[in-house]
């Protein structure tokens, strides 16, 4: 199936409002651009609010399958903006439980790797003003994911994205997901992802340190 980028957004973090004259400071509000150069730390302007939980070399790029969007406005009665989950990249054909951690993309002139899956946080919530909808992302495990950048390159918003290499693993994000939200005792299962090598660097840090509990 061929892939189609639907939406190419960045943005740096600002404060933006919310509820009732709540103010937060958040990168998740990006706008649609033309075209930005892909670095190994992610798009040039593009940026974070918390390096804790966002951003660096294994997260460089958020990618959201664009299937999802009908299911949540469906849902939720509503109607959501473009990259209405921060994610950089909207696509189709490219759902979690087809996407493996390990696969590698061609995207416009840049190589990317899928590392993790994306852990949402209430920041969606408060962005959309939709207190249910975070739950349910991790209850469907339609997170969006993350990559890291192995070649360097312009990405425009009508660059082809091409799978170039399927990881032989084949541990989904969807998988990956379910394990890493609610599987905290399958320990085959958690074995199963750390030992995917390309897996992101905090992901392998927790996963571990929960397997280290168990066995």
């Amino acid at each position: 199936m061929v892939i189609e980028l639907i939406h190419f957004s960045i943005g740096k973090p600002k404060t933006i409002q919310y509820a009732e004259n709540k103010e937060m400071t958040s990168g998740i509000c990006k706008q649609l651009v033309k075209d930005a150069f892909l670095s190994k730390d992610g798009f040039q302007g593009d940026g974070v609010a918390d390096l804790r939980f966002h951003g660096g070399p294994d997260r460089a790029v958020c990618v959201y399958p664009y299937e999802h969007y009908d299911l949540w406005e469906n849902e939720f009665h509503t109607s959501l903006p473009s990259s209405a989950f921060g994610e950089n990249v909207t696509v189709t054909n490219m759902l979690e439980q087809d996407v493996c951690i390990g696969d590698i993309y061609q995207l416009g002139d840049a190589i990317v790797q899928v590392t993790q899956g994306r852990v949402p946080c209430s920041t969606i919530s408060k962005r959309l003003g939709i207190p249910s909808i975070l739950p349910r992302i991790v209850e469907t495990g339609y997170t969006g994911y993350l990559c890291r950048v192995l070649q360097e390159g312009t990405v425009r918003k009508d660059s082809p994205i091409t799978l170039l290499e399927r990881h032989p693993h084949q541990v989904s994000i969807l998988f990956a997901n379910e394990i890493y939200f609610r599987g905290q005792k399958d320990v085959e299962s958690m074995e199963k992802i750390v030992a995917v090598p390309e897996l992101a660097e905090e992901w392998r840090k927790s996963l571990t340190a929960r397997l280290g509990k168990l066995t």
